[in-house]
């Protein structure tokens, strides 16, 4: 079987390709021609194409072949809700036409789309189920949301699975490193409270899920929630960080909303004075402030899968990780 994989030279893509080699399977990675490659590089039966997502003739053509296709390219910070939608969406419907050029031997097209399409927890943290109306509240979430319109318009023709991932962390992962540097540094801010209630899964569960769904018997459009199984609190997690650095973050002082909107704005000034997308937006804060739990349970029993890591020792993996490649 060969899989067609974008965003193979991401986070979440490295570990895809990653395991779908060691299981003997042949991937086709679609990547940039800036992509930084290295690793994929290092892996058996990768195949690199290098294809931009807008070129709708190419992502085609090296659909050929192909068996299925796993599409979690896209990109997390945008200059505009338009370049979003470009992207993550556009992008989006490029993969479909490269399924529906090769449906006749297509088994299954995942799309990974984000946990954020439903919207945050309630004030108690409780989990949001999947089938939950869906409430995003940033441009981000809004062009995944609309990916996944553009996904279940053919469930009539494609077998498409959608996976939501929560936040997703472990070795290569750049987003969740910035709070093992504050950590490190002995001080840490933070948003919201301590107890607040997220869900988490570790990079190389959420890749044998994304592997999984191929060969799950489920109908077409379905869609499930993904997590380790497990609530956690922000405190406990950077407990964990401690733990695994063997420090203590002293200093701990929780950011005024107020402020974090302010510092925002200026961010987006700064944005749009050097053409540059950034993270941090007064739309970003929206999501910042509240709790992420989704209910993960359903994935469990219809995909086949189940989470093996434990976050203390995810976490741990991922801290020596990081000192191995001095990112730390």
């Amino acid at each position: 079987m060969t899989v067609l994989l974008s965003g193979g030279s991401g986070f979440l893509g490295s570990h895809i390709a990653e395991q779908l080699s060691r299981a003997g399977r042949t991937v086709r990675a679609l990547v940039r021609r800036t992509s930084n490659t290295s690793f994929l590089e290092t892996l058996a039966g990768v195949e690199l194409c290098v294809a931009s997502m807008s070129d709708r003739d190419a992502v085609v053509k090296a659909a050929e072949g192909c068996s299925a296709i796993i599409h979690c390219a896209g990109v997390v910070k945008a200059r505009s809700e338009d370049e979003f939608n470009r992207v993550n969406v556009g992008g989006t419907e490029t993969m479909l036409a490269a399924a529906q050029s090769i449906k006749e031997s297509l088994r299954r097209f995942v799309h990974v789309s984000s946990g954020t399409v439903t919207g945050p927890s309630n004030a108690q943290g409780d989990p949001v189920p999947v089938d939950a109306p869906p409430r995003p509240l940033t441009p981000y979430a809004r062009s995944k949301r609309a990916a996944e319109r553009a996904c279940l318009a053919f469930t009539g023709e494609l077998p498409i699975t959608i996976l939501r991932p929560p936040a997703i962390y472990g070795p290569r992962d750049r987003e969740i490193l910035a709070v093992f540097k504050a950590v490190n540094l002995r001080m840490l801010p933070y948003m919201g409270s301590p107890r607040n209630k997220l869900s988490m899964i570790h990079g190389a569960d959420c890749a044998a899920a994304c592997i999984a769904a191929i060969d799950a018997d489920v109908p077409s459009g379905s869609i499930y929630s993904l997590t380790d199984g497990r609530v956690h609190e922000f405190g406990d997690l950077v407990m964990a960080i401690e733990e695994a650095l063997g420090t203590r973050a002293w200093v701990r002082f929780p950011l005024p909303e107020r402020l974090v909107r302010a510092v925002a704005l200026a961010n987006e000034g700064y944005g749009k004075l050097t053409d540059q997308a950034v993270m941090l937006t007064r739309e970003k804060c929206n999501e910042l402030f509240n709790q992420w739990v989704w209910d993960g349970e359903p994935a469990f029993e219809a995909l086949g899968w189940k989470p093996t890591v434990d976050i203390r020792d995810g976490i741990k993996e991922t801290a020596d990780w990081y000192r191995a490649h001095h990112w730390l």
